[in-house]
């Protein structure tokens, strides 16, 4: 099963989110340096416990006033401070109305308050309706009772007693986690409200008054600078607009909007705390490290300025020096897709609470021949349960391709051992994928899209119909085939309480290839994440550094531009783990971590989109395989070996077997891209088998292309008596070669016998000048030995 997890993640790794991050915190934290540096040292925070609290009145959205000296038959009174945009105050509205329908027989009055200045009576309405709230839900105007009770976040809850005296203070219970949007336990474990209920009901002192509270902080009125330089109007709006509006929209993934200056001045504090400590914008890449084109992080500069703005009361400025408003895509962010593939015809029901497994659907999108995708983005269906979405290539040989529809709870698919592969994936931090000009990925016809669902439920009943997006390229248009590649580790175990566990994977590039990101994948108990490559030649060199990594965002790391690695490089990956209690966001401190699927568990995966279809101009200072081929026949020539031999004789049966004979010479040879043998009959130049990178199939053909032997280069070639030489396509003539000048810089033809016909055994480069003596007189040997297998 484990085998079968890992090939299930194969994947294209470009993946957009749900962000909790940008609105949870564990605990007040001492505040960052200038630079925006995180302190993880706790400030002390002044409980309210003992404190007796006055009497306070406040209307809720239908405007009915109601008063806390009104509730004095109350035996105790609960206060839990909501907000209608934070995502624990959404999770956490139908468990208070469980609790409320527990104790309100047993003399307990609840209350929902909200101070944030963002929300209006509306929202209030609509939470109370989603949520099943029937107990009063009161606006805070002027944040009174907020301050009074000395509330910083939601959901904060207090309980008085029967004097009005502040009895526990903290969260409602465990089950949801620190700011993970994708995590939840599968049951309460600590019922912190319930508990201090129960004992005081009972005539005692509550056993634990005071518990750390999880959330949003409250967006209270602040007294405002009106000499500040610095406004909203002026400033501001325009650091929002270019690093958050895009996500902080209406219909988008964030959890509010950041388009309006009172929705932007509610959450000012909140803004501050999440820029110091570098949970936004979701960017976690050391910036000493690497060029990335879809760098995300706000310079100091623009950080001061959003400090200052919070430090000076959230001022608004002259509406005149507004910035216009960004003008977005509707839909889909690429445009309309070419096609559109649904995961099922039925919605999808998600619960309300708890942990949904993932869920598999099958899609068949009618693919009647092979495909070249160029771009493709996920559509999720309902934003706010959907924390990841990965769709895999499921070929028609395989058994999943026999199915259809939703495949089941629980369903696991055995995907061991195949050459499925992920296609398509939308997860916290990974925009739609958009192959570099020339570049495009193959799908072939027949395939099936599996899509595998992560849902998160978010406090009220959801369906969700997710979609696919694609838009395809000409083949005669793709170059370069893009693929994926890993260096995982699935073999670790994590200590209980390990605070800095190592884990470390590797992959070994047997072919030059195009590096173009990289997207570390852990769990939450992921620390940190580096990729450092070594060269051939011994140097070392770290190429991404991620010293706090966060699994609310799957950020994929697009390099600026794509790096050149050479056959024989090794990728080494570092990843640090934290099993320990002071991670708040562990779901179980004493146990060992092994890999799985699911958040509690862990895995460690470097993933990374590279081509291995390199350009003579990519190697950039490298030295090209020709120039690595002649250095290293200096000392060792190339030999032909019993392997090699056998390879050979057998290269004209299959494909299959020129492509054996092609892996066995990239050792020996690694400057040839394309092998293919030709025979000369009815007046016509027959190929017979061919081994060659996907993207040459449609611009240059495959076995059984024939072209006419009168202006056939090929067939002058067979009928001689030595081998030919083209160290430069562009000036040869002949009209099978006219193809290949597009794609290929020189080639070598052996004239041999193949079945009693006169033919040549061919290999061809992208380089030009790629087959100096050495290597003429041993692919020579090669070529006989083809011809002789026949």
């Amino acid at each position: 099963m484990l085998r079968n997890v890992v090939r299930s993640l194969l994947v294209f790794v470009a993946f957009t989110p749900i962000n909790w991050t940008a609105v949870t915190s564990a605990a007040e934290t001492k505040p960052a340096d200038s630079k925006g540096v995180k302190s993880d040292q706790p400030l002390s925070k002044q409980s309210s416990v003992g404190k007796q609290i006055e009497s306070f009145s406040a209307r809720d959205f239908r405007g009915k006033e109601t008063s806390l000296a009104d509730l004095a038959k109350s035996k105790l009174v609960v206060v839990t401070f909501i907000g209608t945009e934070c995502p624990l105050a959404k999770l956490y509205g139908p468990r208070l109305a469980e609790l409320a329908a527990e104790f309100e027989p047993q003399g307990v009055t609840f209350l929902a308050v909200d101070s944030n200045r963002q929300d209006s009576i509306k929202e209030l309405a609509n939470y109370a309706q989603v949520h099943g709230i029937t107990f009063p839900v009161l606006k805070d105007v002027g944040d009174t009772i907020a301050d009074q009770l000395g509330a910083k976040r939601t959901p904060e809850t207090f309980v008085l007693d029967a004097k009005r005296v502040v009895r526990y203070q903290g969260r409602i219970d465990d089950q949801y986690g620190l700011g993970a949007s994708s995590y939840a336990q599968t049951k309460v474990q600590k019922r912190f409200l319930a508990t201090a209920l129960s004992e005081l009901l009972a005539g005692k002192e509550v056993g634990e008054p005071t518990t750390e509270t999880v959330g949003c902080l409250i967006g209270r009125v602040r007294p405002v600078k009106d000499a500040s330089q610095v406004t909203y109007s002026n400033q501001v709006a325009r650091i929002l607009q270019k690093n958050c509006v895009e996500c902080h929209r209406p219909g988008q993934i964030a959890p509010f909007t950041l388009t309006d200056y009172d929705e932007v001045a509610g959450w000012a504090e909140m803004i501050d705390e999440v820029v110091r400590q570098q949970r936004m914008p979701p960017w976690h890449a050391d910036p000493k490290i690497g060029h990335f084109s879809n760098d995300r992080s706000l310079s100091d500069k623009d950080k001061e300025t959003l400090y200052t703005w919070v430090r000076n009361g959230a001022p608004k400025g002259n509406p005149a020096d507004l910035p216009p408003p960004v003008e977005y895509p509707e839909g889909w962010q690429l445009g309309q897709p070419e096609q559109i593939v649904t995961m099922s015809e039925t919605p999808y029901k998600i619960a309300a609470e708890g942990t949904v497994k993932y869920q598999y659907f099958v899609a068949d999108p009618g693919w009647k021949e092979d495909l070249w995708v160029r771009a493709v983005e996920c559509m999720v269906g309902n934003r706010a349960v959907v924390h990841h979405i990965f769709a895999f290539a499921v070929p028609p040989t395989h058994p999943l391709a026999q199915k259809s529809g939703y495949l089941g709870d629980g369903f696991e698919p055995d995907l061991g051992g195949t050459d499925i592969r992920l296609i398509a994936g939308a997860a916290p931090g990974t925009p739609p994928f958009v192959g570099r000009k020339g570049m495009a990925t193959r799908v072939v016809a027949g395939t099936k899209l599996l899509f595998q669902m992560h849902y998160t439920p978010n406090g009220s009943p959801q369906e969700d119909r997710t979609s696919v997006g694609f838009w395809f390229a000409r083949p005669e248009d793709v170059k370069q085939n893009v693929g994926i590649g890993m260096a995982i580790n699935v073999a670790f175990a994590i200590p209980p309480g390990a605070d800095n566990h190592p884990v470390e994977s590797q992959h070994v590039f047997a072919k030059d290839a195009l590096l173009l990101n990289m997207t570390p994948h852990m769990h939450l108990r992921g620390k940190s994440f580096r990729y450092d490559l070594e060269y051939p030649d011994g140097k070392r060199e770290t190429i991404l550094n991620v010293p706090g990594y966060d699994f609310n965002w799957q950020v994929t790391y697009n390099l600026a531009q794509p790096k050149f690695i050479p056959a024989g490089t090794v990728m080494q990956c570092l990843a640090h783990f934290n099993n320990s209690d002071e991670n708040l966001a562990n779901p179980d401190p004493g146990s060992t971590v092994r890999w799985g699927d699911q958040t509690w568990e862990e895995m460690m995966i470097g993933w990374f989109n590279q081509t291995t279809d390199v350009l003579p101009e990519d190697y950039g200072a490298w030295p090209s395989r020709t120039e690595r081929f002649v250095k290293a026949t200096e000392t060792k020539p190339p030999k032909m070996g019993s392997i090699l031999s056998r390879a050979a004789q057998r290269a004209l049966e299959s494909d299959a077997d020129m492509a054996r004979l092609a892996f066995r010479l990239e050792k020996e040879t690694p400057q040839v891209d394309r092998i293919c043998a030709s025979v000369v009959e009815d007046g016509q130049v027959r190929f017979i088998q061919v081994s060659q990178p996907k993207v040459f199939d449609a611009p240059l053909g495959r076995a059984g292309r024939k072209v006419p032997a009168q202006s056939a280069s090929l067939s002058q070639y067979a009928v001689g008596d030595k081998p030919v030489v083209n160290q430069d396509l562009a000036v040869v003539k002949g009209d099978d070669l006219t193809a290949m000048r597009a794609l290929l810089g020189s080639s070598l033809h052996v004239p041999v016998m193949i079945d009693g016909k006169r033919g040549t055994v061919n290999f061809w480069s992208k380089e030009k000048n790629a087959f100096p003596d050495k290597a003429v007189e041993f692919l020579t040997e090669v070529a006989k030995q083809v011809g002789q297998g026949k």
